[in-house]
Order: C-alpha cells, then sequence, then structure tokens
C-alpha cells in the first residue's frame, strides 16, 4: 500500500482528486490544504507527498522542503508536484526542493497515478509537456532567495513583513530588493514584480 499526502489548498478540487486517487487498490490517501500540511505529514507519514506548487498560505511560498522531513522519513517520502510549464519559477523551486515527480496540472488523474507508483518505485516522473518550463527555469536570473522576497512582495507585502516571514533583517531584504531590480532590468520594485509576473517567475 502506498501512502499519499495530496497538499492543494483548492477545496473543491482537493476533495475530488483524493476521491479518484482513492480508487486505486494500492493507494490510500489523506488530503490537506497547505496551512494544515505539516502536521498532516507528521501523522500521515507518507510514501509520498504530491504538492501543488500554487500556495496561498505565507504570502504564496510554499514549504516544499518541508513535507519529506515533517513525515519523518526524509529519506523515503518522495515529493511530487503538480506544476504548470508557465510557472518556470516555482519549477525551479521545485527542483531545488529535489522533488523527484512533476505531473503538469493538464494532465489526467491516471497521469498521476502513474507519477505516483513510479517515484514509489525511486524513478523520477517529469511530464514532457513542462519541458519548455524548465528550459526557462535554467534561464532565470534570479536565486532561490531572490524569488522568495520577490514573491512575497509581489503579494503586497512590506519589507518588514517579508525580513519577518524570511527570518532576514529589514536592510538584507531591500538589498534583495535592489540586486532583483537590476537583474530583472527593473526601473523600481514595481516594475520588477510586472517583469518577474510576465516571465512566469512568480
Amino acid at each position: 500500500m502506498i501512502r499519499v499526502l495530496l497538499v492543494h489548498d483548492t477545496c473543491l478540487l482537493r476533495s475530488a482528486l483524493a476521491e479518484h486517487l482513492d480508487r486505486e487498490t494500492d493507494l490510500e490517501v489523506v488530503h490537506t490544504a497547505w496551512p494544515g500540511a505539516a502536521a498532516r505529514a507528521r501523522t500521515a507519514r507518507p510514501d509520498v507527498c504530491v504538492a501543488d506548487l500554487d500556495c496561498s498560505d505565507s504570502y504564496g511560498i510554499a514549504p516544499l522542503a518541508d513535507l519529506c522531513e515533517q513525515a519523518g522519513r526524509p529519506a523515503t517520502c518522495r515529493l511530487l508536484v503538480l506544476a504548470s510549464a508557465e510557472r518556470p519559477g516555482l519549477l525551479r523551486r521545485a527542483a531545488e526542493a529535489q522533488a523527484a515527480g512533476y505531473v503538469d496540472k493538464a494532465s489526467t488523474p491516471d497521469q498521476l497515478v502513474r507519477a505516483i507508483r513510479e517515484v514509489t518505485a525511486g524513478k523520477r516522473f517529469v511530464d514532457e509537456t513542462l519541458g519548455f518550463g524548465f528550459l526557462k527555469a535554467a534561464e532565470m536570473p534570479l536565486t532561490q532567495r531572490e524569488l522568495s522576497v520577490l514573491s512575497l512582495a509581489a503579494r503586497g507585502a512590506s519589507i518588514a513583513e517579508i525580513a519577518l516571514s524570511l527570518h532576514l533583517s529589514r536592510g538584507t531584504v531591500r538589498n534583495y530588493m535592489a540586486a532583483i531590480t537590476r537583474k530583472t532590468g527593473a526601473r523600481n520594485r514595481v516594475d520588477a514584480i510586472r517583469i518577474s509576473q510576465g516571465e512566469g517567475w512568480v
């Protein structure tokens, strides 16, 4: 039996997908939104964490790296993400969190079932439709930390809120914003956000 933790912030979609997965005789599924994901991982002890990359909690930064660690079995728990080629910034975050599988959100539930079984068997799974997104991710000029800062800024967080969320000083956040503005060729913070959203980085 493969224990699956499904993390998705949209309740209706999450419930429907969990119900579909539960029909498979070798899958045992529990599901939650991002705010409860860490606690659910600790109690469910999943073999696979299936996580949607869009996250409404913590100003939109999904704590991907924490999921398998919270499950108490980082050596065996595998991370599989639901992604879109139009969001290369999120794909890059998932890669840096060492995700083992990437399923296109436009794929069928059966494709997700196949991916779950493959990553559980120790293989990697990448939807071929995400190839362009990975190419775009490789071209991104921003670091992981800069992306985190920019994601928070894009959701309206102030310098103080960003500093608190990422455990940084306000001066450090301002330095990151200056680097982001320079690397994106933007005129200011608002312009940097606009450019980055247009590229799908945040």
